[in-house]
């Protein structure tokens, strides 16, 4: 560690001591973020310590409709972004028109949201999942024959190979994992021929297809101390892959793609966590009456669990 980065390690300590923060930061953020943070996981994860947390401050190392979600569920408290810039394709493949357009085409429907939406298109749903419990999510709808899945159509797609509900897909989808391509996988497996398969449900069918396991992120950590496989190819956003091999250093992981990268994941770095504390700037705070209709739907996503 050079004594740049150490002195900047050590500003943030202190501030974050004296403003009476927490560091949040998702799994694909880069190795020097996640040394830094309090805790690190998947949305459903973070979703969890951000309601949990004592902090007057949480600074939410991630993208946007993260820091959001922090904000809906700790309206109480300070949630910055050390770089608000950061957001999220997918989340701004929907809006809550669109959405009310779609409930009126099927009135009949219950919409489940992907934690990946603005507050405004979780005001519009019944109820939130992540990729870790949206098959739960959707067959605790016992009164719903149809759901309205946004935005995610892989994520919907996995799912309605595991219910009987009908599933009405959204044409939205995750840029990252979308470059993930069954000949990346079939290469890989090809070179590691003993090499576990772990993919995200964001990926399309036919990589799906080619795995031993779909799993979240926090679902991908608990596989990989618990397999006995000593090689594992990874088939989601390549951040994810430092924690693994930091967590298991006695196993090998491969990206499925090194194409699997997220640039606003990115975009948080030591310098912005610093000058965010500094500053307290970077605030995100969901106005009321969207943040009170957008918990309930995260509220009964989070009962389920």
């Amino acid at each position: 560690m050079v004594g740049k980065e150490w002195d900047i390690i050590e500003k943030i300590k202190e501030l974050k001591e004296r403003r009476n923060a927490v560091i949040l930061a998702h799994n694909y953020q880069i190795g020097e973020v996640q040394e830094i943070a309090d805790y690190i996981g998947d949305s459903l994860g973070l979703s969890r310590k951000a309601a949990q947390t004592d902090a007057d401050v949480i600074v939410f190392c991630g993208v946007h409709f993260m820091a959001e979600t922090a904000s809906i569920l700790c309206p109480d408290k300070i949630v910055i972004m050390p770089d608000i810039k950061a957001g999220c394709p997918m989340a701004d493949m929907v809006t809550s028109e669109e959405l009310r357009a779609m409930k009126r085409k099927h009135p009949k429907a219950a919409v489940v949201c992907y934690v990946n939406t603005t507050a405004e298109t979780k005001a519009e749903s019944d109820i939130c999942c992540t990729s870790a419990n949206a098959i739960k999510v959707v067959e605790s709808l016992k009164g719903f024959k149809e759901i309205i899945f946004v935005p995610d159509q892989y994520l919907g797609h996995y799912v309605s190979t595991k219910t009987t509900k009908k599933i009405i897909l959204w044409k939205g989808f995750c840029p990252v994992h979308l470059r993930i391509l069954p000949e990346d996988v079939r290469r890989l497996k090809a070179e590691h021929p003993r090499a576990e398969v772990m993919v995200h449900p964001e990926c399309i069918p036919e990589v799906i297809a080619l795995a031993d396991e779909v799993l979240s992120t926090g679902g991908m950590c608990r596989h990989a101390r618990e397999s006995r496989a000593e090689e594992i190819i990874v088939g989601t956003e390549v951040g994810l892959l430092y924690r693994l091999q930091k967590e298991n250093p006695d196993k090998r992981f491969y990206a499925a793609s090194e194409r699997a990268i997220c640039p606003h994941m990115k975009l948080t770095n030591l310098e912005k966590v610093l000058w965010a504390l500094e500053d307290m700037s970077g605030e995100v705070r969901v106005p009321e009456d969207v943040r009170i209709k957008a918990k309930r739907a995260i509220d009964r996503m989070m009962e389920i669990v």
